[in-house]
């Protein structure tokens, strides 16, 4: 799998841009705010049609205008695919596939693939909770584009019941309260339904890229620390693993915390609230790890994603490498190089300026100029 073509109107900082990238290595050299990244994030956003860098559409259209459009030319193999996406902030985008229109975002999911490593990644070991729930359901969603449609049903669930708690801590009408009681069971029960879904998920996906994770961490890092991932339910016991357990521990927990919930109006329990533990050594890497191990831990974590999406039958991921050799000191830059260079995919990497870049990451190089990409001969 490939990105052949790219082309932007009004994505970011580009007016305007059409530019070809080839198999292999392709490596975006230009100094800081010119469009490097602001380039490799639309090819990123095409995989999850969702931003790395921010958590609505909205700063993804050029100032003063009033929405962004993506298109691009994807080869699998012999096929050939025209996947297109106009950015509306605040209402639904529009997809093509092909020039033909896409009703749902979801059933363009999985046209392209592709793992992106940038120093956002570091909020990955040092940040909150939600940072690495995104960075499951990402994976989940890439790896099975029918949770996105779960992950959304979730979410407009959730937002749901929690109106319907903070209505009733307003009520003082008791019939009202009884009414509002009643009604939260049926949005328990759909609690329930794409809740365990989503936990069961996240941890077959876990279960994927635990081992991986682990050997790429002991390559990057040379020590014999041991990268540790455990996925924590919130307030579950039992150590529940399938879709079943799930959904009878929430079950379980939502009858046993419904005045607590009342109390607080909010949702106390499901996947919103859990977490990705991370560990060297049997010690959280959140508040033991030093910058070098943190930068180490993203990066497996990323490697181990990509040889995850390696393994199926939808063609070679796309590996994107943002500005990240600067971050690294020499030992891990020539191990991540190492592992880049063995990719037989597409990679796109890009740095400030051509030093950064290890030697053996030869490739196809352009110069990012105020928001152009010229090919460099």
């Amino acid at each position: 799998m490939r990105i052949a073509h790219l082309g932007l109107t009004d994505f970011r900082n580009y007016p305007s841009l059409e530019v070809d990238f080839s198999p292999g290595v392709n490596i975006l050299l230009g100094s800081n705010g010119q469009g490097k990244t602001n380039a490799v994030e639309a090819v990123a956003y095409l995989a999850t049609f969702g931003s790395h860098r921010v958590a609505n559409d909205t700063a993804l259209v050029r100032a003063g205008c009033d929405s962004a459009v993506i298109r691009s030319t994807v080869t699998h193999g012999d096929r050939t695919i025209g996947l297109d996406v106009q950015i509306n902030p605040g209402r639904s985008n529009r997809l093509q596939v092909n020039r033909s229109p896409v009703r749902r975002t979801r059933d363009a999911l999985g046209i392209v693939r592709a793992v992106m490593f940038a120093p956002e990644d570091l909020s990955l070991v040092k940040g909150e909770p939600g940072a690495r729930r995104r960075f499951l359901d990402q994976l989940l969603v890439q790896s099975s584009p029918k949770f996105a449609g779960v992950i959304a049903d979730y979410d407009k669930v959730l937002r749901q019941r929690n109106s319907l708690l903070r209505s009733a801590a307003k009520s003082s009408s008791g019939l009202e309260r009884d009414t509002l009681h009643s009604t939260l069971a049926v949005w328990d029960e759909r609690l329930v339904t794409f809740g365990s879904q989503i936990m069961a998920g996240r941890v077959g996906v876990l279960a994927d890229i635990r081992e991986p994770a682990a050997a790429a961490y002991a390559e990057v890092a040379q020590t014999r620390n041991r990268l540790e991932l455990r996925y924590v339910p919130s307030r579950l016991s039992n150590g529940p693993q399938t879709e079943q357990d799930f959904a009878q521990e929430l079950t379980r927990c939502l009858g046993e915390i419904r005045k607590e919930e009342f109390a607080r109006a909010v949702t106390l329990v499901g996947p919103h609230r859990d977490e990705l533990e991370i560990g060297l050594n049997d010690l959280p890497a959140r508040g033991y790890a030093s910058h070098g191990e943190s930068w180490s831990v993203a990066l497996a974590l990323r490697l181990a994603s990509f040889e995850m999406l390696q393994t199926d039958q939808s063609g070679e991921p796309i590996l994107i490498l943002d500005d990240v050799f600067a971050e690294l000191d020499s030992v891990r830059r020539e191990r991540l190089a190492q592992i880049a260079s063995r990719s037989p995919g597409q990679v796109l990497i890009t740095a400030a300026v051509s030093d950064d870049v290890p030697e053996q990451l030869s490739g196809v190089r352009f110069l990012v100029d105020n928001a152009t990409i010229g090919e460099l001969r």
